[in-house]
Protein backbone atom coordinates (compact mmCIF):
# COMPACT_ATOMS: atom_id res chain seq x y z
CA UNK A 1 0.00 0.00 0.00
CA UNK A 2 1.71 3.29 -0.80
CA UNK A 3 0.39 6.82 -1.77
CA UNK A 4 -1.81 6.92 -4.66
CA UNK A 5 -0.14 8.37 -7.64
CA UNK A 6 3.63 7.90 -5.42
CA UNK A 7 6.67 6.54 -7.54
CA UNK A 8 6.63 4.01 -4.45
CA UNK A 9 3.45 1.78 -6.00
CA UNK A 10 6.45 0.68 -8.97
CA UNK A 11 9.16 -0.53 -6.55
CA UNK A 12 8.97 -3.93 -6.41
CA UNK A 13 9.07 -5.73 -2.76
CA UNK A 14 12.54 -5.95 -1.81
CA UNK A 15 12.82 -2.94 -3.09
CA UNK A 16 10.87 -1.07 -0.89
CA UNK A 17 11.71 -3.04 2.23
CA UNK A 18 15.32 -2.07 1.98
CA UNK A 19 14.78 1.46 1.47
CA UNK A 20 13.38 1.47 4.95
CA UNK A 21 9.37 1.89 3.96
CA UNK A 22 6.99 0.14 6.20
CA UNK A 23 5.25 -2.34 3.47
CA UNK A 24 1.32 -3.18 4.60
CA UNK A 25 -0.61 -6.10 2.91
CA UNK A 26 -4.05 -7.15 2.16
CA UNK A 27 -4.75 -11.08 1.76
CA UNK A 28 -8.21 -10.64 3.21
CA UNK A 29 -9.92 -10.60 -0.17
CA UNK A 30 -8.80 -14.29 -1.05
CA UNK A 31 -10.86 -16.33 1.52
CA UNK A 32 -13.68 -13.42 1.52
CA UNK A 33 -14.00 -14.46 -2.30
CA UNK A 34 -13.77 -18.20 -1.23
CA UNK A 35 -16.82 -18.09 1.13
CA UNK A 36 -18.52 -16.60 -1.64
CA UNK A 37 -17.62 -19.53 -3.93
CA UNK A 38 -15.47 -17.56 -6.48
CA UNK A 39 -12.56 -19.65 -5.24
CA UNK A 40 -12.05 -23.30 -4.92
CA UNK A 41 -10.14 -24.83 -2.56
CA UNK A 42 -7.48 -26.97 -4.32
CA UNK A 43 -3.72 -28.31 -3.33
CA UNK A 44 -1.64 -26.96 -0.82
CA UNK A 45 1.33 -24.31 -2.52
CA UNK A 46 4.46 -26.66 -1.78
CA UNK A 47 6.53 -25.31 0.90
CA UNK A 48 9.59 -23.67 -1.22
CA UNK A 49 11.85 -23.43 1.58
CA UNK A 50 12.01 -27.25 1.72
CA UNK A 51 12.25 -27.70 -1.72
CA UNK A 52 15.09 -25.21 -2.20
CA UNK A 53 16.75 -24.99 0.55
CA UNK A 54 19.83 -22.95 -0.86
CA UNK A 55 17.74 -20.88 -2.04
CA UNK A 56 17.35 -18.69 1.20
CA UNK A 57 14.75 -16.22 1.88
CA UNK A 58 15.34 -12.40 1.93
CA UNK A 59 11.55 -12.11 3.30
CA UNK A 60 11.04 -14.43 6.23
CA UNK A 61 7.41 -14.53 8.40
CA UNK A 62 4.22 -16.03 9.13
CA UNK A 63 0.91 -16.03 6.91
CA UNK A 64 -2.30 -17.06 7.93
CA UNK A 65 -3.73 -19.85 10.24
CA UNK A 66 -3.69 -18.11 13.74
CA UNK A 67 -4.08 -14.51 15.08
CA UNK A 68 -2.21 -11.63 15.82
CA UNK A 69 -0.97 -12.63 19.03
CA UNK A 70 0.20 -16.17 18.29
CA UNK A 71 1.64 -14.53 14.89
CA UNK A 72 3.77 -12.30 16.58
CA UNK A 73 4.70 -14.83 19.06
CA UNK A 74 6.30 -17.10 15.95
CA UNK A 75 7.53 -13.88 14.05
CA UNK A 76 9.67 -13.38 17.77
CA UNK A 77 10.74 -16.37 17.92
CA UNK A 78 12.12 -16.60 14.07
CA UNK A 79 13.83 -13.44 14.21
CA UNK A 80 15.65 -15.12 17.35
CA UNK A 81 16.56 -17.71 15.27
CA UNK A 82 17.85 -15.65 12.53
CA UNK A 83 20.40 -13.76 14.73
CA UNK A 84 21.18 -17.05 16.28
CA UNK A 85 22.79 -18.30 12.98
CA UNK A 86 24.07 -14.59 12.11
CA UNK A 87 21.50 -14.39 9.42
CA UNK A 88 19.43 -11.13 7.88
CA UNK A 89 16.25 -10.93 6.60
CA UNK A 90 13.06 -9.02 6.45
CA UNK A 91 10.37 -9.80 8.56
CA UNK A 92 6.82 -10.18 8.18
CA UNK A 93 3.12 -11.11 9.37
CA UNK A 94 -0.13 -11.17 7.99
CA UNK A 95 -2.45 -13.40 10.39
CA UNK A 96 -5.92 -13.98 10.90
CA UNK A 97 -8.46 -11.48 11.39
CA UNK A 98 -9.64 -13.80 14.11
CA UNK A 99 -9.34 -14.48 17.74
CA UNK A 100 -7.71 -18.27 17.99
CA UNK A 101 -6.22 -18.76 21.15
CA UNK A 102 -7.51 -21.97 21.34
CA UNK A 103 -6.37 -23.57 18.05
CA UNK A 104 -4.25 -26.77 18.03
CA UNK A 105 -1.10 -26.78 15.80
CA UNK A 106 -3.10 -26.41 12.34
CA UNK A 107 -4.62 -23.00 13.25
CA UNK A 108 -8.26 -22.55 12.46
CA UNK A 109 -9.06 -24.96 10.07
CA UNK A 110 -9.56 -27.14 12.73
CA UNK A 111 -12.29 -25.15 14.36
CA UNK A 112 -15.55 -26.29 14.39
CA UNK A 113 -16.83 -22.68 13.02
CA UNK A 114 -14.68 -22.65 9.86
CA UNK A 115 -15.47 -21.12 7.77
CA UNK A 116 -19.04 -19.78 8.27
CA UNK A 117 -19.22 -19.06 11.92
CA UNK A 118 -15.67 -17.45 12.60
CA UNK A 119 -17.34 -14.18 12.86
CA UNK A 120 -18.13 -13.93 16.40
CA UNK A 121 -14.09 -14.27 16.47
CA UNK A 122 -13.54 -11.04 14.63
CA UNK A 123 -11.13 -8.75 15.50
CA UNK A 124 -12.01 -5.09 16.33
CA UNK A 125 -10.02 -2.28 14.53
CA UNK A 126 -8.38 -1.42 17.91
CA UNK A 127 -7.11 -4.73 18.13
CA UNK A 128 -5.57 -4.48 14.50
CA UNK A 129 -4.09 -0.95 15.26
CA UNK A 130 -2.39 -2.68 18.34
CA UNK A 131 -1.28 -5.42 16.52
CA UNK A 132 0.25 -3.14 13.69
CA UNK A 133 2.18 -1.14 16.63
CA UNK A 134 3.32 -4.31 18.48
CA UNK A 135 4.31 -5.71 14.59
CA UNK A 136 6.68 -2.50 14.24
CA UNK A 137 8.07 -2.23 17.51
CA UNK A 138 9.21 -6.34 17.26
CA UNK A 139 10.89 -5.03 13.87
CA UNK A 140 8.73 -6.50 11.02
CA UNK A 141 7.87 -4.26 8.12
CA UNK A 142 5.78 -5.99 6.05
CA UNK A 143 2.91 -5.71 8.45
CA UNK A 144 -0.75 -7.21 6.83
CA UNK A 145 -3.68 -9.29 7.20
CA UNK A 146 -5.28 -12.78 5.71
CA UNK A 147 -8.15 -14.11 6.14
CA UNK A 148 -10.83 -12.38 7.64
CA UNK A 149 -9.31 -9.16 6.88
CA UNK A 150 -11.73 -6.33 5.73
CA UNK A 151 -10.81 -2.90 4.51
CA UNK A 152 -11.28 -1.36 8.21
CA UNK A 153 -8.77 -3.57 9.38
CA UNK A 154 -6.10 -2.81 6.64
CA UNK A 155 -7.18 1.07 7.20
CA UNK A 156 -6.42 0.76 10.44
CA UNK A 157 -2.68 -0.63 10.23
CA UNK A 158 -2.15 2.15 8.03
CA UNK A 159 -3.63 4.69 10.32
CA UNK A 160 -1.60 3.06 13.41
CA UNK A 161 1.29 3.55 11.43
CA UNK A 162 1.11 6.57 9.54
CA UNK A 163 3.34 8.44 11.41
CA UNK A 164 6.24 6.21 10.23
CA UNK A 165 5.13 6.21 7.03
CA UNK A 166 4.48 9.69 6.64
CA UNK A 167 1.06 10.07 5.30
CA UNK A 168 -2.66 8.94 6.13
CA UNK A 169 -4.41 6.40 3.51
CA UNK A 170 -7.48 8.02 1.57
CA UNK A 171 -9.87 6.48 3.49
CA UNK A 172 -9.13 8.27 6.45
CA UNK A 173 -10.71 11.24 5.00
CA UNK A 174 -14.33 9.43 5.60
CA UNK A 175 -14.09 9.02 9.62
CA UNK A 176 -12.51 10.27 12.78
CA UNK A 177 -9.54 9.25 14.19
CA UNK A 178 -10.05 7.20 17.32
CA UNK A 179 -13.65 7.50 17.21
CA UNK A 180 -13.29 11.25 17.25
CA UNK A 181 -16.26 11.97 15.15
CA UNK A 182 -18.38 10.81 18.00
CA UNK A 183 -18.12 13.93 19.08
CA UNK A 184 -21.38 15.37 17.62
CA UNK A 185 -23.35 11.95 18.61
CA UNK A 186 -27.20 13.05 19.87
CA UNK A 187 -26.56 10.78 23.01
CA UNK A 188 -23.83 12.02 25.41
CA UNK A 189 -22.64 8.56 26.97
CA UNK A 190 -21.40 7.95 22.99
CA UNK A 191 -20.17 11.26 22.74
CA UNK A 192 -17.95 10.21 25.63
CA UNK A 193 -16.83 7.44 23.72
CA UNK A 194 -14.75 9.96 21.33
CA UNK A 195 -11.79 8.96 22.66
CA UNK A 196 -8.68 7.08 22.53
CA UNK A 197 -8.79 5.80 26.07
CA UNK A 198 -12.03 4.38 25.28
CA UNK A 199 -11.46 2.09 22.79
CA UNK A 200 -8.31 1.23 23.61
CA UNK A 201 -9.48 -0.28 27.32
CA UNK A 202 -12.90 -2.21 26.23
CA UNK A 203 -13.45 -5.35 27.08
CA UNK A 204 -16.05 -6.22 24.31
CA UNK A 205 -18.81 -9.07 24.87
CA UNK A 206 -19.83 -10.74 22.29
CA UNK A 207 -23.90 -10.69 22.73
CA UNK A 208 -24.08 -15.00 22.77
CA UNK A 209 -25.09 -15.80 26.81
CA UNK A 210 -25.30 -19.39 25.81
CA UNK A 211 -22.34 -20.02 23.66
CA UNK A 212 -19.13 -20.64 25.07
CA UNK A 213 -15.95 -18.34 24.64
CA UNK A 214 -13.95 -21.47 23.40
CA UNK A 215 -13.86 -24.27 21.17
CA UNK A 216 -12.61 -27.51 20.74
CA UNK A 217 -10.54 -28.04 17.58
CA UNK A 218 -11.39 -30.68 15.85
CA UNK A 219 -8.53 -32.28 13.44
CA UNK A 220 -9.75 -35.85 13.93
CA UNK A 221 -6.14 -36.85 14.78
CA UNK A 222 -5.45 -36.87 11.10
CA UNK A 223 -2.07 -36.28 10.27
CA UNK A 224 0.20 -35.50 7.30
CA UNK A 225 -0.33 -38.21 4.77
CA UNK A 226 -3.56 -39.76 6.00
CA UNK A 227 -5.74 -40.55 3.43
CA UNK A 228 -8.62 -38.20 4.48
CA UNK A 229 -6.13 -35.47 3.80
CA UNK A 230 -5.02 -35.98 0.27
CA UNK A 231 -6.81 -33.77 -2.18
CA UNK A 232 -8.26 -35.96 -5.28
CA UNK A 233 -8.87 -34.91 -8.72
CA UNK A 234 -12.31 -35.69 -9.17
CA UNK A 235 -15.55 -34.51 -7.14
CA UNK A 236 -16.08 -35.52 -3.46
CA UNK A 237 -18.90 -38.46 -4.01
CA UNK A 238 -22.04 -38.59 -2.33
CA UNK A 239 -21.25 -42.14 -0.37
CA UNK A 240 -17.50 -40.40 0.86
CA UNK A 241 -19.52 -37.31 2.34
CA UNK A 242 -21.88 -39.53 4.10
CA UNK A 243 -18.93 -40.95 5.90
CA UNK A 244 -17.67 -38.00 6.62
CA UNK A 245 -21.03 -36.55 8.34
CA UNK A 246 -20.93 -40.01 10.25
CA UNK A 247 -18.00 -39.11 11.39
CA UNK A 248 -18.66 -35.68 12.62
CA UNK A 249 -19.69 -34.68 16.44
CA UNK A 250 -21.78 -32.15 17.65
CA UNK A 251 -21.02 -32.10 21.59
CA UNK A 252 -23.60 -29.45 22.02
CA UNK A 253 -26.23 -31.45 20.69
CA UNK A 254 -25.67 -34.13 22.95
Amino acid sequence: MAPVGDKKAKKGILERLNSGEVVIGDGGFVFALEKRGYVKAGPWTPEAAVEHPEAGASIVGVNCHFDPTISLQTVKLMKEGLQAAGLKAHLMSQPLAYHTPDCGKQGFIDLPEFPFGLEPRVATRWDIQKYAREAYNLGVRYIGGCCGFEPYHIRAIAEELAPERGFLPPASEKHGSWGSALDMHTKPWVRARARKEYWENLRIASGRPYNPSMSKPDAWGVTKGTAELMQQKEATTEQQLRELFEKQKFPSAQ
